[in-house]
């Protein structure tokens, strides 16, 4: 059994999601660079083992189990469309025509507005892409694959080969907008509006960082709970 310095920290999310909260303290990125284990973590983040090891125990001791873990994965696509990819379509809108403006208003003196711009509007084109391709490839696969499994049916094999082919396509994608996101809040100072902003400096940067965090919710659903299932059930299906 492995010891909780061991154990990956997308798996002790998986687990019990109130961890999340521990990892978002220390800055321990727990959805794109959640499988590796905590003491490697730790160790890259230069955060004291011993010290988020108490915290997270803590949290555990209440034995609270991820709600998502309960859900099929027919479910769990549902709550991860209807919730995280409506949320991203209905952000993306306002919160480009605040950027927009915000670099025409403020570039000159704050130009890290106009990469904030520029990396955000790539996120968004490239989010818009990736889900479009999980609910119209991916997604209904894995529906069906649960459907074959429940009902006892064969299942035709995929155009795409094993299921592990486009589930690494969207992490490569999850990684990439993780990463443009890192630099964002690094950009922003972490969302923190400069002396003098005005309410809609206040409001994108808030509206980037609610994003951002949802986007870290979102991408950990996807990494560690459903693929690893989808993966597991795949070849259940074809041994």
């Amino acid at each position: 059994m492995n010891t909780l310095a061991e154990t990956k920290v997308g798996r002790i999310v998986a687990d019990n999601f109130k961890t999340a909260q521990i990892f978002t303290k220390y800055g321990i990125d727990f959805c794109c660079k959640g499988a590796i284990p905590l003491k490697e973590a730790c160790e890259k983040n230069e955060v004291s083992l011993d010290n988020i090891s108490l915290e997270l125990q803590d949290i555990m001791k209440e034995v609270e189990a991820s709600p998502y873990q309960a859900l099929n994965l027919s479910q769990l696509i549902d709550h991860i469309i209807e919730t995280h990819h409506q949320y991203v379509s209905n952000s993306i809108p306002p919160l480009k025509a605040y950027l927009s403006k915000l670099s025409v208003v403020h570039g000159e003196k704050h130009p890290e507005l106009n990469a904030i711009k520029d990396n955000f509007f790539a996120a968004a084109d490239g989010l818009i892409d990736h889900m479009k391709k999980e609910e119209l490839i991916l997604f209904p696969y894995i529906k069906a694959m649960e459907e074959a499994f429940n009902q006892h049916f064969p299942l035709s094999p995929p155009h795409f080969g094993h299921i592990r082919n486009p589930i690494h396509m969207m992490e490569i994608d999850h990684d990439t907008e993780g990463e443009r996101f890192r630099i964002i809040s690094k950009l922003s100072n972490g969302y923190s509006t400069p002396s003098g902003g005005c309410q809609t400096y206040r409001v994108a940067y808030a509206m980037l960082k609610e994003f951002e965090e949802d986007l870290h919710t979102h991408i950990h659903l996807e990494n560690n709970i459903l693929f690893p299932k989808a993966i597991k059930l795949y070849e259940q299906l074809n041994s």
